[in-house]
């Protein structure tokens, strides 16, 4: 058998070598059937979606317990999808009208819902056509009396190799077992991506083609870091890559080693290094990746995978919760950010054409003023729980943060004419991923109290190019002059007034960017857990005048690709310093 290599996309670091477990789709063949009982089958219908209920409430008990509330919350849509009306009547009218037999009534349905998601804008409402696919296909196991595969069963050392994985999927996986895995499809910001990531299992998606290329019991190299998957190797690459392997877990104890320490270069400067989180399970997860702080919250998780709005005492537990965990550590929670790619059923929101550069964010808070005020009294009553930060998303003026800041004041006098007590010195501050705001950045800087950067939109913003868009995405440019001049732009603002300026987007864990934004004065970099240690490694042997040079000269140029070359030569410098050191 001669070696082959797959070219995918880096979803989650690490090197494994293992023999190849193919994941095959179970064949549902559906026919159709007329049916003489209508109400037989109806409740044969019922008893299945019965049955998926038991089966995805078993899977969100036990990714909770593994993964903490926000992955669990994925199996909350799941259900949500198997009480739908919009998906039981239509199949019990098919079966009631037609006569249709339940399995041939649901795919019908189902098809069209998922080709409605599918044809949407929202990358959001694109991933409900996933777990509509998901959930169709347990249903449909019972109706057909087909067992689906049971990935938990899987009881030998392997990569998995799939077309995708679906959240019910990756909730079964046994890291004792399934060492990695490679996916046909899927990106670095998939479902399949980000579980990876979370489970620190090393991870290649969107190879086109691998199910084609790859058999049972192959052994495959795979490469996470580098998006590489190698099929049967020679003898030469298995020595090496059973080198890289050792080298790479070498790496992660020394990085483990790091866990308490502060994050200082080697000439004794200090940033902060933060964690992006979404829930309490989170927070502690980061504390055991060494996180300084917590520089983003998502506290849109709180309102997601649910039929109502949650309580203002739902919202106070949650944020008291992440506070007292941090045990005095600051942590900066973001303000309801829904609406582009993240949507609320029960808020009965029209459509809109762009939702990207919609009624989202702050803009929705600032008019449906009820469930601002109520989130505002959740943080306040929480601040005497913890060194909290206040953060508003998607600012475009200095008029949005005034009125914010306002209601936050008002909100605040409430609470302590009702004798409850609240901190005095929670900072406010806002998120730049506006170009205006970034351009304006030095009248911001004198009312608020920090800036955080979130690299994600400001991008896309700036270049014009959706991040969703695959004909678009080479746009997607982190490292493009123009943005890095807007990130100088926002820092030198802030400190002329003695304010702290972070990042929470993509970038600010991007190994690239680091040096750059080290250089440029870049306060706190907020990143996955995952990323903290790795972080920290790398800014300990950067020097600080020497990332200033190297930030001034990446200002300098016209293309992403020669900022990318410069640093190349500024880490491939500090190493070969280190190896001459080593040498002597």
């Amino acid at each position: 058998m001669s070696m082959i290599k797959i070219q995918g996309i880096a979803a989650a670091a690490g090197i494994v070598i293992a023999k190849a477990f193919i994941m095959e789709q179970v064949p549902l063949i559906i026919e159709k059937r007329i049916v003489k009982d209508v109400a037989l089958e109806i409740s044969r219908f019922r008893r299945a979606l019965e049955s998926a209920r038991i089966e995805i409430q078993s899977l969100k008990e036990r990714t909770f317990q593994q993964y903490g509330a926000e992955k669990a919350e994925i199996f909350e849509s799941h259900l949500l999808i198997l009480n739908d009306p919009e998906l039981i009547d239509p199949v019990e009218g098919h079966i009631r009208d037609k006569q249709m037999n339940a399995e041939f009534a649901l795919q019908e349905v189902a098809a069209d819902l998922v080709a409605m998601f599918e044809n949407m804008k929202s990358a959001y409402l694109k991933e409900r056509a996933a777990d509509m696919r998901d959930v169709t296909k347990r249903v449909l196991s019972h109706l057909l009396e087909v067992k689906v595969i049971d990935l938990s069963e899987i009881n030998e050392k392997v990569i998995l190799v799939a077309e995708d994985l679906t959240p019910s999927d990756t909730a079964q996986l046994n890291r004792e077992y399934v060492l990695g895995f490679a996916t046909n499809i899927g990106g670095r910001t998939s479902h399949s991506a980000i579980m990876a990531r979370s489970m620190e299992i090393p991870a290649v998606v969107g190879t086109k083609n691998i199910l084609t290329q790859v058999h049972d019991g192959d052994t495959l190299i795979l490469d996470g870091s580098e998006g590489l998957v190698i099929v049967n190797p020679d003898s030469e690459t298995l020595k090496d890559y059973q080198i890289k392997q050792q080298e790479y877990e070498k790496k992660r104890a020394e990085w483990a080693k790091l866990r308490n320490e502060p994050t200082l270069t080697k000439d004794g400067a200090h940033v902060e290094l933060a964690a992006n989180i979404g829930n309490s399970s989170d927070a502690v997860n980061a504390l055991a990746n060494g996180c300084e702080a917590i520089g983003l919250y998502r506290t849109e998780f709180l309102y997601m995978g649910r039929d109502k709005m949650p309580s203002e005492k739902e919202q106070f537990i949650a944020y008291k919760t992440v506070l007292e965990k941090m045990e005095g550590k600051p942590v900066v929670i973001r303000t309801l950010d829904i609406g582009g790619d993240k949507e609320l059923p029960y808020l009965e929101l029209p459509k809109e054409m762009n939702p990207f550069l919609g009624f989202r964010a702050i803009r929705l808070c600032l008019e449906l003023q009820e469930i601002f005020r109520i989130q505002l009294r959740a943080l306040l009553r929480a601040s005497v729980f913890g060194n909290l930060r206040i953060m508003f998303p998607m600012i475009a003026t200095l008029e949005e943060f005034r009125q914010a800041k306002a209601l936050f004041h008002e909100e605040k006098a409430k609470l302590e004419a009702e004798n409850i007590p609240v901190s005095d010195s929670i900072e406010l501050g806002i998120m730049v991923e506006i170009p205006s705001t970034a351009m304006l950045a030095d009248r911001f800087a004198k009312e608020v109290d920090f800036f955080s950067i979130g690299t994600n939109d400001l991008i896309q913003y700036t270049m014009a190019a959706d991040r969703m868009n695959e004909r678009v995405s080479y746009l997607y440019q982190p490292f493009h002059p123009s943005i890095l001049r807007l990130v100088k732009m926002v820092i030198d603002a802030a400190h002329r007034e003695g304010r702290w300026v972070g990042m929470c987007g993509e970038m600010a864990g991007d190994s690239t960017a680091i040096p750059i934004l080290v250089g440029l004065g870049l306060d706190e970099f907020s990143m996955s857990a995952a990323s903290i240690l790795p972080a920290r490694s790398l800014i300990a042997k950067l020097n600080l005048a020497g990332t200033e040079k190297l930030a001034t000269k990446a200002l300098g140029v016209g293309t992403a690709e020669e900022v990318q070359e410069l640093v190349t030569s500024y880490i491939n410098s500090l190493d070969a310093k280190v190896a001459s050191k080593v040498n002597k």
